[in-house]
């Protein structure tokens, strides 16, 4: 990422979202912030060699020479100190009736790790129907996405028909030590989970600590106006 040259992706970043809510009020998420980090690359100059286009393939979405990425988006909970992810289901692994173990599920989310970072345009909603948005570019090695840093066990369920049996995987929380020695704390701030009910979906949980936040590469906001045209006066222009 530092062979980029940051204030001008910074610019084609702003560009971009001022670009797409002169059309649409509605927020940026998953395969429209696809597109945009498509067209931002290309305007850089960086080569795209292939993109999902919006399919829901698990693992790379945009590959280019500069690296794969992987496209998410998420609204900032908790005023600002944690997001959420979704990632890939693990049903080959682990599931009501095959439960797996720890060591399995840790296998094949590592195993599924084509790509180089994850491209997160994270948003936080204004007063005024609007957004601020922040650009992350995170390394996919990043400790807080490694499912072998983490503690897990099973998740049992305490009403209904489900009381008393396992009905997914989440990772413990702890007192905020230090994992692995790699300096990062991972117990208390970032957590994973795993529901039978959502097609073992895993979800990760990233607390936005200072180290973190080195990794926002641009942000920028949309004021909540409405959109300035509409896709019919648009191609009748």
């Amino acid at each position: 990422m530092t062979s980029f040259d940051q204030a001008k992706l910074a610019d084609l970043y702003s560009l971009c979202i001022k670009g797409y809510h002169m059309l649409n009020s509605d927020p940026i998420k998953e395969a429209v912030w696809e597109q945009i980090n498509s067209q931002i690359f290309k305007h850089l100059g960086i080569q795209i060699i292939g993109q999902a286009c919006g399919s829901h393939s698990p693992g790379c979405d945009i590959e280019t020479d500069k690296g794969k990425f992987s496209n998410k988006s998420a609204k900032y909970e908790a005023k600002g100190a944690e997001f959420s992810i979704s990632s890939y289901r693990l049903t080959a692994v682990t599931s009501v009736d095959s439960p797996g173990t720890a060591e399995e599920i840790c296998a094949e989310i590592n195993k599924r790790k084509n790509f180089d970072y994850y491209s997160v345009i994270l948003r936080e909603e204004l007063p005024n129907n609007g957004f601020k948005y922040d650009w992350l570019l995170i390394p996919s090695d990043y400790p807080a996405f490694n499912p072998e840093n983490f503690e897990w066990v099973p998740t049992i369920g305490k009403r209904g028909k489900n009381v008393g049996k396992q009905i997914g995987w989440e990772t413990l929380k702890g007192n905020g030590e230090t994992l692995k020695g790699n300096g990062e704390t991972l117990k208390g701030n970032s957590s994973m989970s795993i529901s039978f009910s959502m097609s073992s979906q895993l979800w990760i949980q990233i607390k936005v600590t200072e180290e973190l936040k080195k990794f926002i590469v641009a942000s920028t906001s949309y004021n909540g106006l409405q959109p300035k045209i509409d896709y019919i006066t648009l191609a009748s222009s």
